[in-house]
């Protein structure tokens, strides 16, 4: 197939959604062009791995006033803040009915306008992948961030939002999210009276390769890891929560312990934990497995949040036992216990942690089954190939109508 793939940012290995789905419908033999806008310097150099497996890659700048600008002028309108973020009308401006790809996919809330403009100049099918409900997300943001402006923006934009996604569903062919609790949500905010697009769940996948366990590499005795992008909300709120709620108990019976905060841009709540000898606050790293590989457990004590959370799939692909809450494991087929440790009260986090501190043997266990759980569930070469069958189904679909539209017309 020729796939046209718009993603409202880079895809590098940290949007690692859109650059594995890229690289492994390239692998299987497809043709993919992708549209994209770069904010710096580093989103510009890591369009390079994706000019070396894709067949075109057309980049223009979006820097961040640009965004903002944007985002101001959309303020005493109706739209969401998202939905104009990444809007640079160049980017689609050239591409007006007919064109050679047989698909449009179209990522996140951000690239939906283009998506739009693609139903409106052009014939062809346009799949939306929303990832997650953003809905959902500043739902749970605007009551539990402890992050003010994560509260504040997540309350300024969440009527809007609500109505936009709604309104969104039923003007492609097709909808993908990455997990059941998301497409729920979403088929939640449709109009009355309208009629959806089909909505699938395509979950995340973790490359089993880069993530993987490391003989070479000796686990660190009490070392905990978290991991993820520091100035993100939700990840401010999941690493203060551990920090203040949970470790207090855990340093009590293990004083030694260490916890190591890994992920870039962290906020200035996150750098100052390093004030703490037994903390240390990494900030950007050149790759994150090795940091996953010498820990003795990764741990996500999520408190709200959207879609998969690919920190767990990526710790366990490692071979690292993961401690997690109920909220991030309802997105995945997994057995608690078996393959990870699940646990709610700062109380019973902490003891979940030290029983693994405690015990090698349950630390091979829940290493070796979460690696097998992510190898069987989370391979991207099987995710890819199931996008290949929704882009079918959604190409046959289109030329059916396309057919009955025009015999209609004779």
């Amino acid at each position: 197939m020729n796939v046209l793939f718009i993603v409202p940012y880079v895809p590098n290995l940290v949007r690692t959604r859109p650059y594995n789905l890229i690289r492994h419908l390239a692998a299987k033999g497809n043709r993919v062009t992708v549209l994209t806008v770069w904010a710096n310097e580093q989103e510009r150099a890591d369009l390079t791995p994706l000019q070396e497996i894709c067949d075109e890659v057309i980049a223009v700048p979006m820097p961040l006033w640009q965004s903002l600008l944007n985002s101001a002028l959309a303020l005493p309108s109706r739209k969401p803040l998202q939905s104009v973020y990444s809007w640079k009308p160049e980017l689609v401006s050239h591409f007006n009915g007919d064109s050679p790809y047989d698909v449009v996919h179209v990522e996140h809330l951000r690239g939906s306008r283009y998506g739009l403009h693609f139903r409106e100049k052009s014939s062809l099918p346009v799949i939306w992948d929303s990832v997650d409900c953003i809905t959902h997300l500043f739902r749970q943001a605007a009551s539990q961030s402890k992050s003010l402006k994560g509260r504040l923006r997540s309350w300024l934009d969440l009527e809007r939002t609500a109505r936009y996604e709604g309104w969104l569903l039923d003007k492609f062919n097709h909808v993908l999210v990455t997990s059941p609790v998301d497409r729920e949500a979403l088929l939640s905010l449709k109009p009355q009276g309208s009629t959806p697009a089909p909505i699938s769940v395509l979950g995340n996948g973790v490359d089993v390769d880069h993530f993987c366990p490391n003989p070479l590499v000796e686990r660190e005795p009490a070392t905990l890891v978290i991991s993820g992008k520091m100035s993100y909300h939700a990840n401010v709120t999941m690493t203060l929560h551990l920090v203040h709620e949970i470790m207090p108990h855990v340093w009590q019976r293990r004083p030694e312990a260490k916890l190591l905060v890994v992920g870039k841009d962290p906020a200035r709540e996150i750098q100052a934990l390093a004030e703490n000898s037994n903390i240390i606050v990494t900030g950007t790293v050149d790759a994150l497995p090795p940091y996953l590989q010498k820990a003795t457990v990764a741990v996500a004590p999520i408190t709200y949040g959207a879609g998969i959370q690919n920190k767990i799939l990526e710790a366990m692909g490692c071979g690292t036992p993961v401690v997690t809450t109920p909220h991030a494991v309802s997105a995945l087929c997994i057995e608690p216990e078996r393959d990870l440790l699940v646990a709610d009260s700062p109380e019973s986090y902490a003891k979940a942690i030290l029983s693994i501190l405690e015990s090698p043997q349950q630390q091979e266990a829940l290493g070796q089954n979460g690696r097998r759980y992510v190898e069987q569930h989370h391979h991207w070469p099987n995710v890819a190939a199931r996008l290949e069958t929704i882009y079918a189904e959604a190409i046959e679909s289109s030329s059916r109508q396309s057919s009955r539209t025009l015999s209609l017309q004779q």
